[in-house]
């Protein structure tokens, strides 16, 4: 793991621990909204800490010490310090169940990802790094892989997932990405809905291929206005899909009643 250094701090004297500790605090913390460290992951070595951080080993382990009261980190014993799982997924668990129980808020998770997702290509285009357009290129070829494989439909939806998380992430937003992740369960189950669906079907299955490419290239070619449109696309096309499946489905009971002379 490469650590960035924004600002060294010199080897404190005595006196000065406690104000590098609450630096080397502040700096831990930043690396956790960038998204370098993530929750559930493994702290470096203290020894490596000390190193990319420049400071004495006591700072550090104050650091950690404010970390740990605060919740940010987790020490487990023999094994080092771990970022904590920050959101509550417990108390987020009736809305989730709530929502996710109402088959019409389908068509509510599409709107959503619509606006979030517009903006993350729009900003992953304008932001993002040769680092994560690496990581964007490994997602994207994991998931067309995926076509030529046996995948299950849960496997195709996870990969499709996070093509689309990674480009949030190189939006270098952490508002935006926390929310996306947040609403994770919610969302990839759109995502689902929409790979069981509709990849079966050829020319929806062409279409959907042909706007990940768009938005692969409008993202790595720095062009903002073209993945905001892209993304948009993409969501409305699948929206679409979905409801025009449902509509047929309508069809055919209404069709098959009147064969039976219910109606």
């Amino acid at each position: 793991m490469v650590l960035p250094v924004r600002n060294a701090m010199s080897e404190p004297k005595p006196d000065a621990t406690r104000n590098v500790a609450d630096l080397v605090a502040e700096r831990i913390e930043a690396l956790i909204v960038d998204g370098v460290l993530k929750p559930g992951q493994a702290l470096p070595s203290e020894r490596r800490l000390t190193v990319k951080l420049e400071a004495s080993r006591a700072a550090l382990r104050e650091g950690l010490k404010l970390l740990r009261a605060r919740g940010i980190i987790e020490t487990k014993h023999g094994s080092g310090s771990f970022v904590a799982v920050l959101t509550s997924q417990q108390a987020l668990t009736p809305m989730m169940h709530l929502l996710g129980s109402q088959p019409r808020t389908l068509y509510d998770l599409f709107e959503v990802r619509e606006l979030l997702e517009a903006e993350s290509a729009r900003l992953a285009a304008l932001r993002g790094t040769q680092a994560d357009f690496a990581l964007i290129t490994r997602r994207y070829e994991e998931m067309l892989a995926a076509n030529d494989s046996e995948a299950t439909a849960s496997t195709r939806a996870r990969l499709d997932y996070a093509f689309h998380i990674a480009i949030c992430e190189a939006s270098h937003n952490p508002v935006l990405v926390h929310t996306l992740n947040s609403l994770t369960d919610l969302l990839l189950s759109s995502v689902f809905a929409s790979v069981n669906n509709l990849y079966h079907r050829a020319a929806e299955k062409r279409v959907i291929d042909k706007q990940h490419t768009q938005l692969y290239k409008a993202v790595l070619g720095k062009n903002p206005a073209m993945a905001r449109k892209v993304a948009s696309a993409h969501l409305a096309t699948a929206c679409a899909g979905m409801k025009e499946i449902e509509a047929e489905e309508q069809r055919l009971v209404r069709a098959t009643l009147r064969l039976k002379g219910w109606e």
